[in-house]
């Protein structure tokens, strides 16, 4: 079965589910995008290694890659391979020496692990086929089919008005606080905040 290389092209609150997120995959070179909800947690260990942040200790999936670097464990790719029930499965292709092994994991967890490798992610047809959106345009405007797809909810419009409010003091300090509570989430969106005024 071919496999379809993705990327990371999202990481919004999901409109689907409450206290979760939603992480969107684009098809490398195409128009289909892949939505999966993920949980909080997984969903803040994919925003810190997208945006390259460095928290004061290591987060779980940063043990686990130090934990494979140290015992010579190279993460080569991350497939999700199935889909049952509405759950996505993934395993997370590695080798040791000369030898290639499959394991098992939650899809979350394989793409806060791919972010941190730098490994690249697939999927196959059928998977997107039965779970993907098609866009109308490259631009990503529209979509033809939609199943848990995240869009920008409410109380997330409402977060980035307060934002705005606030002047660039305040949100300076907000970001300190933040980040000392390791709210990564909650510091992109105000530091995305701070740099669009720096840059007026």
């Amino acid at each position: 079965m071919r496999k379809i290389e993705l990327e990371i092209v999202a990481l919004s609150h999901s409109i689907t589910q409450t206290h979760s997120y939603a992480v969107v995959l684009g098809e490398v070179n195409g128009l289909r995008r892949l939505p999966i909800v993920i949980g909080g947690f997984e969903a803040q260990a994919i925003a810190v290694a997208l945006e390259k942040m460095q928290p004061s200790r290591p987060l779980t999936h940063d043990l686990m890659k130090n934990f494979m670097n140290a015992f010579g464990v190279e993460l080569h790719e991350v497939v999700i391979s199935n889909l049952q029930e509405g759950i996505f499965y993934s395993k997370l292709v590695c080798s040791n020496n000369d030898d290639t092994i499959e394991i098992d994991s939650r899809t979350s967890d394989a793409l806060a692990l791919a972010v941190r490798f730098g490994c690249p992610i697939y999927t196959y047809e059928n998977i997107l086929n039965s779970a993907g959106i098609l866009l109308d345009d490259p631009a990503g405007k529209k979509a033809t089919k939609s199943t848990t797809g995240p869009t920008i909810s409410e109380h997330e419009k409402g977060v980035e008005d307060d934002l705005k409010a606030m002047s660039l003091e305040d949100l300076n300090q907000l970001l300190q606080d933040v980040l000392e509570q390791e709210d990564y989430i909650r510091a992109i969106a105000i530091r995305d905040e701070i740099n669009n005024r720096r840059s007026k």
